[in-house]
């Protein structure tokens, strides 16, 4: 399997490209026939733009990673910094801690003992988020709090690492402020665009990794190759992802389509074939429980 860098990955450098054309468009030329077109187009700019940030984040589309961050570290979500983004996630990369409560940042398990001493409403808040339209809805804001939550706590523990991340941020963030505030769209209509598009990447998070004793078997594969699918630049292919994380994301449905067994039999048939199957299956019902099912591990 050829997963060779070329010295520029065209497709995503232009996607990069396009993402931002978009995004300015969505602010400055459609509210001016529609706010909520502005919005949904906007937000779906704000999704694409997170893809391509993890992107980014794997090594594409040069060889250097200071002129890849360059590119992407616009904070169009407004509230998570790249840094935080990038971090946290190459840790979740370590595939032996996948769904651990503790060492992968992007679990959505609880410890069994901290679950047990949550308050009711907290639990039962927490069971809707475990829900698909849960997700989408109060997902976003419940995983902002938790995360800004940890990140406060680290920087009171003196991580200066953290501390720099989020410095950086500012200077970041108040250049995208201040153009939108020079833009046709309100600030209230960018954040329900920005809410949005958070929303639209819980879909792609929401079932990403399952509980399971055997590490291979925690990523799933999602066969669509539709809308959602590019908007996520194939990550729904996601144990081909954390198996060739180097590998960009225009490669990933060949890479599966060469030997989707093997990965299938890898994974243990973790599968789901479309995000419609996703949608009917689990909009309204849980996928697994919120404290982890397996914890404590041996």
């Amino acid at each position: 399997m050829n997963t060779k860098k070329t010295r520029v990955e065209w497709p995503t450098l232009w996607l990069i490209v396009a993402c931002y054309l978009v995004w300015i468009i969505g602010i400055f030329a459609i509210p001016l026939v529609s706010i909520p077109l502005a919005i949904l187009i906007t937000a779906t700019s704000i999704a694409l733009h997170s893809s391509l940030q993890h992107e980014v984040i794997h090594g594409h589309p040069f060889a250097s990673q200071r002129v890849n961050a360059a590119l992407i570290l616009a904070p169009l979500t407004l509230l998570i910094p790249y840094a935080r983004f990038r971090d946290s996630h190459l840790a979740h990369h370590r595939d032996s801690m996948l769904t651990d409560p503790y060492d992968d940042p992007e679990s959505n398990y609880m410890d069994p003992a901290v679950w047990a001493t949550l308050p009711g409403f907290v639990q039962l808040l927490l069971r809707v988020n475990n829900t698909l339209a849960g997700r989408m809805v109060v997902g976003p804001l419940i995983g902002q709090m938790c995360f800004m939550l940890a990140d406060w706590r680290a920087i009171r523990a003196g991580d200066r690492v953290v501390l720099r991340g989020w410095l950086w941020h500012i200077p970041a963030t108040l250049v995208v402020v201040l153009v939108i505030t020079s833009s046709a769209l309100s600030v209230w209509a960018y954040f329900c665009a920005a809410y949005l598009g958070l929303s639209l990447l819980k879909i792609r998070t929401f079932l990403e990794h399952q509980a399971h004793e055997k590490s291979r078997a925690r990523t799933v594969i999602i066969q669509d190759r539709g809308p959602l699918a590019f908007l996520f630049l194939n990550n729904n292919l996601h144990v081909v992802h954390h198996m060739h994380p180097r590998m960009p994301w225009y490669q990933l449905p060949d890479a599966f389509d060469r030997n989707p067994n093997r990965y299938l039999r890898i994974n243990e048939h973790y599968s789901y074939a479309t995000y419609a199957e996703i949608f009917r299956r689990h909009l309204f019902r849980a996928k697994d429980p919120v404290p982890h099912p397996l914890w404590p591990r041996g």
